[in-house]
């Protein structure tokens, strides 16, 4: 059946467990609610489809079913699923994405590797994307591409089926053109985003960024440009913008460029938070503290992240303050993202050598400064953790939004505890009332921690609750909201039967 909405990302909607020797789908379990608010949309059409990769033994299988049909409580969606093999996978995704792709788009360049990057295949596995969408799109229907992995999709798409609305969103950073124009496939990857209808981004930084890379390559007019508003704007950090790109004029066509920061499911952490079992673990974190004052980081393992940097800062904490030995414990939560990839397996080991080394160095028979956790510890442990800590430090070196510190702000139903975030994170522009830091100086890291355990407890609650403010008004709902719009005058711009407005 021809579809109103097709979203188009690498994951699945839902996830695959084994359960009695067969495979069942069961709901994602994220409870940063991207998959859910996407899904979200499909209520409002008669018929949606979202396009995804799956692992396959042998994708000519003839038993495989690419598509198969679900009706659940979003609504009724078609989900058309590539078969990609082992191979393909690693090529497309951790070789292209995350050796070529994701340390430019962070501004790593020492990180870049393009030399095994097999750009034919990126094309293909592109190309098949780009394929399976066409053919679930109603006329007319909107196309929406989540992320840099599926960066050809729009240009294909538009070959196929240019009667078709396409909107991209992107969620990681987005370089300035010194960095981005690394790669060497600059303009076919910005030409295919050229493409879309509307482009869209979690901070006006990384828009401007990609105006600017637009315009290092193509001749485009910027058509619209005017004020940040207020509330993504924060005096003195990294990642600032006064002014931001709003539309782009190419080859006689309009490409709006939107900003609308992801948020978190202020509810459904909420509910979590005050449930009576969270309560009772939360006393219990409390009761084995005692005295001391637990600060969290949690994190993913990945050079981005910054936790060497922030294990550093601790070390010299606990050396420069001899006061604090014995007083603080830091639970450093670094889940391996890749255990395949060199890269990430050198950061983990030089993460559990600091804190061993810390450890080594400060502890004592009843005390041990780095509780380092490198399992993914359930949401409901962390929630209470959340709640029990006294400091959240959350400090990547690059970061396109970061939705940890917004899930440590939605826990705090207390109006307590400090935030020490990085102003290289996106979420910086917004949560004006954390306690911004560099994780590149070590001055300004190691001043922040000592500020945010000393800082008094009126001044705690009112920078929470102004924090609490900021992430329930800007919550995963209002980020649904704020895309919209941006796909609504998409649509406007090319003058096409718009969908029901809750749908585009």
């Amino acid at each position: 059946m021809p579809s109103d909405l097709v979203i188009v990302y690498h994951r699945q909607p839902y996830e695959e467990k084994e359960e009695g020797g067969k495979v069942v789908l069961k709901e994602n379990t994220s409870p940063n609610g991207i998959v859910p608010t996407l899904k979200s949309f499909f209520g409002a059409v008669d018929h949606g489809a979202w396009v995804a990769w799956k692992l396959a033994d042998d994708p000519s299988n003839p038993d495989f079913e690419p598509v198969i049909e679900i009706s659940d409580d979003y609504g009724n969606y078609s989900v058309s699923r590539l078969p990609l093999s082992a191979e393909q996978v690693r090529e497309f995704y951790h070789v292209t994405s995350k050796e070529a792709f994701w340390p430019i788009l962070h501004s790593f360049k020492e990180k870049y590797n393009y030399d095994r990057v097999e750009w034919p295949n990126f094309r293909e596995v592109n190309w098949a994307f780009a394929e399976a969408a066409a053919q679930e799109a109603a006329h007319g229907a909107l196309v929406w591409v989540h992320d840099y992995n599926l960066w050809l999709v729009p240009g294909y798409l538009r070959k196929m089926r240019p009667d078709l609305r396409i909107s991209f969103f992107h969620h990681t950073p987005f370089p300035a053109a010194d960095m981005f124009n690394v790669l060497p496939w600059r303009r076919e990857i910005v030409e295919s985003l050229l493409a879309c209808d509307d482009v869209g981004f979690h901070i006006p930084r990384y828009a401007e960024n990609f105006a600017s890379v637009v315009q290092s390559l193509f001749d485009v007019k910027v058509t619209d440009r005017g004020p940040v508003p207020d509330h993504l704007f924060s005096e003195g950090t990294a990642l600032a913008e006064r002014r931001v790109s709003g539309a782009l004029e190419y080859k006689g066509r309009q490409v709006t460029l939107s900003v609308a920061p992801v948020g978190v499911d202020v509810d459904f952490i909420d509910y979590r938070a005050q449930r009576i079992e969270t309560s009772a673990r939360v006393a219990d974190i409390r009761a084995d503290l005692g005295d001391r004052k637990l600060i969290l980081s949690v994190g993913r393992t990945d050079y981005t992240k910054g936790g060497v940097q922030q294990l550093a800062s601790f070390g010299r904490l606990l050396e420069q303050n001899s006061d604090l030995r014995g007083k603080v414990r830091l639970m450093h939560v670094s889940v391996s993202a890749n255990k395949n990839m060199t890269v990430y397996a050198e950061i983990q080991d030089e993460i559990e050598r600091m804190a061993g080394q810390i450890n080594g160095r400060f502890g004592t028979l009843d005390w041990q400064p780095v509780a380092l956790i490198t399992r993914p510890i359930p949401f409901d442990e962390l929630v209470a953790y959340y709640r029990a800590a006294h400091v959240a430090w959350i400090t990547p070196l690059a970061d396109g939004m970061n939705l940890v510190c917004k899930e440590f702000i939605a826990s705090r139903t207390d109006d307590d505890g400090v935030l020490v975030l990085s102003e290289f994170a996106g979420a910086a522009v917004e949560l004006h009332e954390a306690v911004i830091t560099n994780p590149f100086s070590n001055r300004s890291m190691d001043t922040a921690i000592l500020h945010a355990l000393s800082m008094p407890k009126d001044e705690r609650q009112g920078r929470m609750r102004s924090l609490r403010d900021t992430v329930r008004q800007y919550d995963i709902r209002a980020w649904g909201d704020m895309v919209r719009v941006g796909q609504d005058m998409s649509a406007d711009s090319r003058n096409v039967t718009e969908l029901p407005k809750d749908a585009a």
